[in-house]
């Protein structure tokens, strides 16, 4: 892993939280998308190197949606760049660690992305990003 990528939060709503992150930042969202395979619409914040990914769930059955209404809004992930996704996978996996996705899967900002379950990483949800070529 070479550094973090974002810091992924789930909001209710989107463009409110949009409104208050670009008051906080003093900068509008420079990225808004929507990756309909995970229910989710998302929008990236940059705050000097580091980046924010809000998320909104687009539907009831949803990642965000489930976690929105065990867990309230807040930090959903923490994403790490990583040079080669297959590889890290592959080693991570070695090392004991549950892979929810072992096939990387396209997701936000044009990246390729798996996850790790947070059972194995004191609790925090954790995310690979490889720059899609």
């Amino acid at each position: 892993m070479r550094k973090i990528e974002h810091i992924g939060i789930a909001v209710k709503d989107l463009e409110t939280s949009n409104q208050l992150f670009e008051k906080l930042f003093g900068a509008p969202a420079y990225k808004t998308e929507e990756v309909a395979s995970e229910g989710v619409k998302t929008s990236f914040f940059m705050n000097g190197p580091n980046k924010i990914e809000l998320l909104e769930a687009t539907n009831p059955d949803s990642p965000i949606a489930k976690f929105l209404e065990k867990k309230g809004e807040g930090i959903h992930h923490i994403a790490f760049d990583v040079e080669n996704i297959e590889a890290e996978i592959k080693r991570l996996k070695e090392e004991g660690f549950t892979v929810l996705n072992e096939t990387p899967k396209k997701g936000a900002d044009n990246k390729l992305v798996a996850f790790l379950h947070p059972k194995g990483t004191n609790g925090v949800l954790v995310e690979l990003c490889q720059e899609i070529a």
